[in-house]
């Protein structure tokens, strides 16, 4: 039984699917089916069920013990090379994260900079998800942490809460909603407007806050990330509520405007989201540290 094995037995529990693990650790689906066989072999007993009808990848009951067992030892192992790796006081190792597309290339960005440059020993691996596959990252302990939007309660997760955003309705230059100061509610009524996609946390509260003033808006595209939902909104297709730190450089810019919601304070919680019970190494409580102090200035 080696760590390398075990590693990829963890990571296919995380993404239930050999093809993307295989992704994952660059490697030939073939290649993690053998090392999920050998583990088998070595085992004596069936750890995955392949096909039967139901889709991904199915932990037997064999399986799943050997998951918890395989999720202990590597905690232990990595914990292991950390505190050995900074018993000459440098601050090194991995440190995996995963967040989603608003948050990682806006509000992360200037954390990110500041953290590398204290702490250049860390290798950071940073990685863009959907939110509920970072929550099952955390608990699959592919990730050291993750950060959201919307943060939930959920079982094995600790939540650090990070900081509230202003959400912001934005326009494309010249619209009619402009020439106002801050822009109610009722004045969405029927406009066409670009979305998150419905999964999305961030959809939930723009829906809710509509919903709330009998407000309908004709949703003409939907997108999974912000940038795209800018793209759109600034070519004329839509107007969109976005949290208000993600769209400075394009009002810096002159390509979209952004006006409050008048008589509304409608906000975007955004949090940490990690195991609960997981070893925290140094890379790990620094990066915390770093995040939990006020945002470095953007250039």
């Amino acid at each position: 039984m080696d760590l390398d094995s075990l590693r990829l037995f963890v990571d296919l529990a995380s993404t239930h699917s050999f093809s993307k693990t295989a992704e994952r650790n660059y490697m030939s689906q073939s290649a993690v089916s053998q090392r999920i066989r050998s583990l088998e072999g070595e085992f004596g007993q069936i750890l995955v069920e392949r096909g039967k009808g139901r889709p991904g990848a199915q932990f037997t009951e064999s399986g799943l013990r050997l998951l918890d067992g395989a999720r202990e030892i590597l905690g232990r192992a990595d914990a292991l090379k950390r505190e050995i790796a900074e018993m000459g006081g440098a601050v090194g190792g991995i440190l995996r994260v995963a967040t989603v597309y608003s948050i990682g290339l806006h509000a992360l960005t200037p954390r990110l900079t500041a953290f590398l440059a204290l702490y250049p020993q860390v290798n950071l691996h940073l990685e863009y998800l959907r939110t509920d596959r970072i929550y099952d990252a955390v608990t699959g302990g592919a990730i050291d942490c993750g950060i959201v939007a919307l943060p939930r309660e959920r079982p094995q997760i600790e939540i650090l809460p990070l900081e509230s955003e202003p959400m912001v309705v934005i326009l494309p230059p010249g619209h009619p909603l402009g020439e106002m100061e801050a822009v109610p509610i009722h004045e969405l009524d029927g406009l066409s407007f670009v979305a998150f996609d419905a999964d999305i946390p961030t959809r939930h509260l723009i829906d809710d806050l509509l919903k709330a003033y009998g407000v309908s808006v004709s949703v003409v595209h939907a997108f999974d990330n912000i940038e795209t939902i800018k793209r759109v909104v600034e070519i004329g297709l839509g107007v969109a509520i976005v949290p208000e730190p993600t769209i400075d450089r394009e009002v810096r810019d002159g390509t979209l405007l952004a006006r409050p919601i008048a008589n509304e304070t409608l906000t975007r919680a955004t949090g940490i989201v990690l195991r609960k019970g997981r070893i925290v190494s140094g890379a790990l409580a620094r990066f915390l540290d770093v995040l939990a102090a006020p945002a470095p200035p953007v250039s």
